[in-house]
């Protein structure tokens, strides 16, 4: 297919104009495509940053179903993923009308597994009465679905506890020795997948795959022309978790009770055996105390030389290898319990890894959850690795986001993945953002060190929330602002007040949708992947520069390191990465070429710091100012 040919795909008389209403010709989206098109065609690597607005999936879409290539497609979350498969690529089909074939391909843990709801049903034990209520519920859902996909099951949560009950994991799952296994969920999701040529996955799958984590999804890759990484800018984090090594205290939970329920199904004869694996539970919650009772994530160093901490490490490695002599003379009567002894195998060998010393060019840390724990290995550079892994496979990867610049450059990001090819474009957003949007920053404001900042921000954000009549996102960069901010508006504002915690997310952002003027405090979660257009969204306040806290044991030691090497972490690492995440949190205010709004950015440090300029330059141009009066000037204007 000629440039011109896909350029005309989506111009005005093409055919996706022609089926999709309202749909507006951009020339960004025309030339992305045909970029994307090319890289395709000659088996090249593209990175390509495009502005909010752009279309990029229609742009890369487009090429794709038109390429009569293999292509994966992998999305930052399961909700993206889904959007693109049940959404977005049905309606660019239909519009060009082509024969290609697509599948979506989710990690095992969102497929019901039939053996693992058997033994739920036989256990019978269950935490709460809603968790019974619940298996019921999904049994008879089991009866009518034909992906076993747990998005379908809307009416209960994607993080209630009963999921873990009913799904399998790559530790428990049985393969081919299960009952089940010619109607398996998962196995059929993969057998599509395999003849698909479009295969919806998102990042985490990708990197499993890499990592061979999974037996028998190791050959969809290869098979593959090319990749194309939406949402690539999430990819060094996941990259770094993938390639390091972790093991949590669920994990083990886990262990002891499916070793207990296969025990009880299968066997059934030494009650000596369930006191076994039921003292690795209590061991294992015992080691959760054993970190303190605070959440957190810190180095190792930081508590290995506790003496009750060791003590409780010890207890846990010598009841796992308790329970790994009991299974073993039992792997030969059920191949349950053959399945929980490789598990129990696997896991005091990580165990052992995971709690002594750990290679020079590591980070060795945990983090603490309100009920479990995580212990992790994380490489200081995974270039090299992620590099290694795109040579392996010798195919064409092409990587695309909103955000993967800092003032224009993607040397940032290209380091941080070891990518090394210069084929890279840049399209900005086709939104008027200097009659669209004012950037303000406030004065007066003390240093963010400082004890009274945040009541600070609040005192300026109140006279702009009210000339907003709300419609306000106020987005924070630590969860103790947002719950001294939450505590102070709850009382000032006449409006709708939503506060990230309170509601599972979808649920806030529809609330906040339906409202109309309500103000939503959010942290992390809600810097991106969040659309909200028209009156409903009006300002974006920003509470601080979004640097990763400098006690984050990863970070820390990434810093050390880069200064052993001679280089500044600053500005090498530190700025880059706050950078792309500002970028983010500002991309949720104009979504649409009608949209109208403030961004309020209430860091001083981006007036009095010298590279306060490189965030504001890699900000869209839009109109700034210090005065108080002109935005509100400018909201009376927008009503």
């Amino acid at each position: 297919m000629q440039d011109s040919d896909v350029a005309f795909l989506l111009s005005e008389k093409g055919p996706v104009a022609k089926l999709v209403p309202g749909f507006a010709a951009r020339e960004q989206q025309q030339e992305m495509a045909t970029r994307v098109a090319t890289a395709l065609e000659k088996g090249e690597h593209l990175i390509a940053e495009a502005g909010t607005g752009t279309g990029k999936t229609f742009a890369y879409l487009v090429p794709a179903l038109t390429s009569q290539s293999k292509i994966l497609v992998s999305t930052g979350t399961k909700n993206l993923q889904d959007q693109l498969f049940h959404k977005d690529l049905p309606i660019v089909r239909k519009a060009l009308d082509v024969p290609a074939t697509v599948a979506i391909l989710k990690g095992r843990a969102n497929y019901l597994c039939l053996h693992r709801l058997d033994l739920a049903e036989n256990e019978g034990r269950f935490r709460t009465p809603e968790m019974a209520r619940s298996v019921i519920d999904i049994r008879d859902w089991s009866t009518r679905t034909t992906s076993g996909d747990t998005a379908e099951m809307s009416s209960i949560s994607e993080d209630d506890l009963i999921w873990s009950s009913v799904t399998s994991t790559s530790d428990n799952c049985l393969g081919s020795d299960c009952n089940y296994f010619e109607n398996c969920y998962l196995i059929e999701a993969r057998r599509q997948a395999q003849a698909a040529d479009i295969v919806v996955i998102n990042h985490h799958l990708l990197f499993a795959d890499m990592m061979l984590r999974e037996d028998g999804f190791a050959e969809l890759l290869p098979e593959a022309d090319a990749i194309i990484v939406d949402e690539a800018h999430q990819l060094p984090e996941v990259a770094s978790s993938f390639f390091g090594e972790a093991l949590s205290g669920n994990q083990l939970l886990e262990l002891a009770r499916d070793s207990e329920s296969e025990y009880l199904s299968d066997i059934n004869e030494d009650p000596n055996f369930v006191r076994i694996a039921s003292v690795l539970q209590k061991l294992t919650k015992d080691l959760r105390l054993a970190f303190g009772v605070e959440q957190r994530r810190a180095d190792w160093q930081s508590i290995a030389t506790n003496k009750d901490f060791k003590k409780a490490i010890l207890a846990v490695s010598e009841q796992l290898e308790k329970l790994q002599q009991q299974l073993s003379p039992l792997a030969e009567r059920s191949k349950g319990l053959e399945s929980c002894y490789e598990r129990c195998v696997e896991l005091c060998s990580r165990f052992s890894r995971l709690t002594t010393d750990v290679p020079d060019d590591h980070i060795h840390w945990f983090e603490t959850h309100r009920r479990s724990f995580t212990l992790h290995i994380t490489p200081f550079d995974i270039s090299e690795i992620f590099q290694s892994q795109m040579n392996r496979m010798n195919i064409s990867w092409m990587f695309t986001s909103a955000t993967l610049t800092v003032a224009n450059s993607f040397e940032h990001y290209k380091q941080r993945l070891g990518i090394e090819t210069d084929n890279t474009a840049i399209w900005d957003s086709p939104f008027d953002y200097s009659k669209q949007a004012v950037m303000y920053v406030p004065e007066s404001l003390p240093d963010p060190t400082a004890p009274e900042y945040n009541e600070a921000v609040i005192n300026k954000a109140l006279p702009i929330i009210e000339a907003c009549q709300g419609g306000v996102f106020f987005l924070f960069t630590s969860h103790k602002a947002l719950q001294q901010a939450a505590e102070i508006l709850d009382s000032e504002l006449d409006v709708p007040l939503l506060v990230q915690g309170d509601k599972p997310r979808d649920v806030l952002l529809s609330e906040f949708r339906y409202h109309g003027n309500a103000v939503l405090l959010g942290t992390s979660s809600f810097w991106e992947g969040v659309d909200v257009r028209g009156e409903a969204l009006t300002c974006v306040i920003i509470d601080k520069l979004p640097f990763a806290s400098p006690g984050d044991p990863v970070l820390k030691a990434r810093i050390e390191a880069m200064r052993k090497q001679g280089g500044n972490p600053f500005m090498d690492f530190q700025l880059p990465s706050a950078v792309i995440t500002l970028k983010q949190g500002a991309g949720r205010l104009i979504r649409d070429v009608n949209d109208r709004g403030v961004l309020m950015l209430c860091d001083p440090r981006l007036i009095t710091k010298p590279y306060g300029k490189i965030f504001i330059d890699s900000l869209p141009a839009m109109m700034k100012t210090r005065n108080q009066q002109k935005v509100e000037g400018f909201l009376k204007l927008k009503k």
